[in-house]
């Protein structure tokens, strides 16, 4: 059976989750299974496999959870770009516009240089925001941004679209329409 399908079994959806109208999609079933684990990363990995990709960004906090194994496949380095406060200094920073608010992403100054070629990865593509800033960061310290990797597409909230602006290559395994 294919991953696709696979994942969109597992994937629990959970209504009015964490406010009233939003069917928020719990991945935490997919990591009950070893080899469903194994099969989404190397299906993650398998797309970037002739880009060139020295490091993986994952974004804080369910970047982690494929970003790593995406980066082992790849052969290429982890960088974790996280919410202020938590890495050491000596970090950079990018603030962005939420629906709601204001938030700021961080990295550790020298996890990302010159000629370096970068996928940004994230559990869940929504509108886009997030994986951008990240972007922004990885292009303020001069490394090229590949493309973009997401587990899930909210592909109605049109941030694939979005992020087309930054880099033409999104790829993701499984998406939803509503």
């Amino acid at each position: 059976m294919p991953i696709t399908t696979i994942l969109k079994d597992v994937i629990r959806e959970v209504p009015d989750f964490p406010i009233p109208g939003v069917l928020f999609k719990d991945i935490s079933p997919v990591f009950l299974q070893p080899e469903l684990i194994k099969r989404s990363a190397a299906a993650l990995a398998a797309h970037w496999f002739d880009a060139g990709v020295t490091k993986v960004v994952g974004i804080d906090s369910r970047g982690f959870l494929f970003g790593p194994q995406i980066a082992a496949k790849l052969d290429a380095g982890f960088v974790m770009v996280r919410k202020k406060g938590k890495l050491p200094p000596e970090t950079i920073e990018v603030s962005y516009a939420l629906e709601y608010g204001e938030a700021t992403l961080e990295s550790v100054r020298e996890s990302m240089v010159p000629g370096d070629r970068i996928i940004i990865h994230d559990d869940l593509l929504a509108t886009g925001g997030t994986a951008e800033a990240a972007a922004r960061l990885a292009l303020s310290l001069g490394a090229e941004v590949v493309g973009f990797s997401f587990l899930i597409n909210l592909t109605f909230l049109g941030g694939a679209a979005r992020l087309s602006q930054v880099a033409r290559d999104i790829h993701w395994l499984v998406d939803y329409e509503k």
